[in-house]
């Protein structure tokens, strides 16, 4: 059953209640019909049920009382609802008691008495006068109670202050954010009594800002070392007295040092995906060069076969063509803009395949040691990309040896549960760790190590890419990366690799190149840049293969509209028509001719899954292989 208050009620209770309490029915009358018009009136003639009532009506705002009334007097009474009630109360005596007056303000707390009989506008001023008071004690208790709850629950630090910064009220946040010992510590003192010199006269010189400015002002403060700091936005809110004059500081602190993590971690986001972007938009271009610079190499060595001096030069040339093609995939690996090769594989026989690799690449002067775990699970990764990343962590705590010292490669399980970094879920991980005894990684600079191109090294001698790229190779496998390090102790890198559940992938073995087909063929070369053009069509020409060469899908299509063709090989990225777009216009009227894209950029574009694709640089092998297959009977 709910019960409900009625319209009638609601405007009762907001006009104030008031409870006459007198033996004398006459009495009673007399007071309901005095203040019927402006209060909602209880009357009762028995004291015993008036405290029922005052126990039953929280909302009476004054008490109105006879002194003498059987079996219980009227200050005896008032003493009682004091107890209960904080209604105001008013004793009506007909005999000049004085001794029953000062007992009822002693123990009844009574605002004032009246004699009988009484003069109708007296009373009516007493009353009114007490209901005010009531109502003022009210809102007053109200605003305490909503002012403590604040203090008391609030997230942030406040305080209230007077104009020379001295602490009025403040809750337990604010204390300690001050370090003082408790809130009552800081009552009737300044920030200087607990903070260092400079923090204090800040805090004063922004206090005296606000005041003089009349209005709010935010200021946001960071405290304490760079690579622990924590952050506060601070409020000032002047309080004006009735004459508009500020008289009180109002000071609300807010940690937003998470919030700053979460911006800094954006913005570390936004900096790994302009990077992105930029390994993208210049990798197809890149990718070209590469082709171009080394299919003409490869093309020229056979002609210098004889010189063995210019065949080590162009040799050399060769290699460091390559080496700027496996860069080119490293960028666009850790831009999530080429996929990894990603296979099970034992991480065990990973580490101990690059032995010799890392023996030549760290020197004489650094020792390498191993800790595989026997039982380590297997994880699904490139394990091309994972050799770069070991590596490049390996020459990172070499470079930190400067007098040589240990890189210390080990592994393990480890199951995750509940742990703080948000990037590390629950799970079962295989652990590959990285150790040095070098100098180690100041706490300043450790929260920055994975921004592209920041580096500690000097000019020439680091790009800032090798911790990103080794972030984005694990971020893309699943997994995540994690650094222990303290100056002068050395720095541990872990990398967390999701556990694979399926066996361990052989590794695939290396095919050699097909040998062209015996028929002759006509290939048709697609490419906007001559150089690359002119690479691919000599690869072809050389296996024995009739090219012709378009700049254009537009002419390859006049081309394929008027003479005959075994094979196209295009571009992908081409102004105007695309090479995709010329492949499926191909499909669509040429449906049993076989295609073949080349790009130096595969993710540039959605590419289906069923055409044939060769990616930049390419050695005339690879083409040779793929050109072979395409123009295979029944292919």
């Amino acid at each position: 059953m709910t019960v409900g208050v009625t319209g009638e009620a609601m405007r009762s209770i907001a006009r104030g209640t008031i409870l006459a309490v007198d033996d004398e029915p006459d009495i009673l009358v007399a007071l309901e019909d005095l203040f019927e018009d402006e209060y909602r009136v209880l009357t009762t003639s028995r004291p015993a049920e008036a405290l029922e009532l005052i126990a039953a009506e929280p909302d009476i705002d004054v008490i109105l009382s006879d002194q003498r009334m059987p079996g219980l007097t009227g200050d005896a009474l008032l003493a009682r609802a004091r107890e209960i009630s904080d209604a105001q109360a008013i004793l009506l005596t007909g005999y000049a008691d004085i001794s029953a007056v000062v007992s009822a303000l002693n123990r009844g707390g009574i605002t004032g008495y009246v004699t009988k009989p009484w003069d109708p506008a007296l009373l009516r001023s007493a009353v009114r006068g007490a209901y005010e008071r009531h109502r003022l004690a009210r809102e007053l208790a109200t605003e305490r109670a909503l002012l403590r709850g604040l203090l008391d629950h609030a997230g942030d630090a406040i305080a209230f202050k007077d104009t020379e910064g001295r602490f009025l009220r403040l809750n337990a946040r604010m204390a300690e954010r001050l370090g003082a010992p408790s809130v009552e510590a800081c009552l009737g003192h300044s920030e200087a009594a607990f903070l260092s010199p400079e923090d204090a006269a800040a805090a004063a010189a922004a206090d005296h800002a606000a005041i003089a400015s009349g209005a709010p002002t935010e200021t946001v403060v960071g405290t304490g070392p760079e690579a622990a700091q924590t952050w506060n936005q601070v409020t000032r809110v002047p309080i004006r007295d009735a004459a508009g004059a500020v008289v009180h500081l109002a000071v609300i602190a807010r940690d937003i040092t998470e919030q700053r993590l979460l911006e800094a971690r954006l913005r570390q986001a936004d900096k790994m995906q302009a990077l992105g972007t930029l390994a993208g938009g210049v990798a197809h271009d890149f990718n070209n060069l590469l082709t171009a610079i080394l299919g003409s190499l490869e093309l020229a060595l056979p002609k210098v076969a004889g010189d063995a001096r210019l065949s080590r030069l162009m040799t050399n040339a060769a290699q460091a063509a390559q080496r700027g093609a496996a860069l080119t995939k490293r960028l666009l690996t850790f831009s999530h803009r080429r996929d990894l090769q990603a296979r099970v594989v034992d991480l065990n026989a990973v580490i101990r395949g690059m032995d010799d690799l890392l023996g030549r690449s760290l020197g004489g002067f650094v020792q390498v040691e191993h800790s595989l775990s026997p039982d380590l699970w297997p994880a699904k990764v490139d394990p091309d990309q994972l050799e770069l990343a070991i590596l490049n962590l390996c020459i990172n705590g070499r470079d930190a040896m400067p007098e040589g010292g240990v890189v210390a490669l080990s592994t393990r399980n480890e199951t995750v549960t509940g742990s703080a970094d948000p990037n590390l879920k629950d799970g079962d991980y295989a652990v590959i760790a990285i150790r040095d005894t070098g100098t180690g990684i100041p706490p300043e600079i450790l929260g920055r190590v994975f921004e592209p191109f920041f580096t500690t090294k000097g000019v020439g001698q680091g790009t800032g890419l090798g911790l990103a790229m080794v972030f984005g190779l694990v971020q893309q496998s699943g997994g995540t990366i994690r650094i222990d390090s303290e100056v002068g102790r050395g720095t541990t890198v872990l990398l967390y690799l999701p556990r694979s559940r399926e066996a361990v992938e052989a590794t695939p073995a290396s095919k050699a190149a097909p040998a062209p087909a015996p028929r002759r063929a006509r290939i048709l070369v697609v490419d906007d840049d001559p150089q690359v053009r002119h690479v691919t069509a000599s690869f072809l020409n050389g296996f024995g293969y009739d090219e012709v060469e378009v700049p254009s899908g537009e002419a390859a299509l006049e081309r394929l509209a008027t003479e005959r063709f075994d094979l196209v090989v295009a571009d992908l990225a081409m102004p105007g028509m695309s090479g995709l777009d010329l492949a499926e216009a191909v499909r669509r009227r040429w449906p049993a001719l076989p295609f073949l894209l080349v790009t130096g950029h595969a993710e540039a574009a959605r590419i289906p899954a069923d055409f044939a694709v060769l990616e930049k640089p390419f050695p005339s092998a690879d083409l040779a292989a793929r050109v072979a297959t395409l123009l295979a009977p029944g292919t």
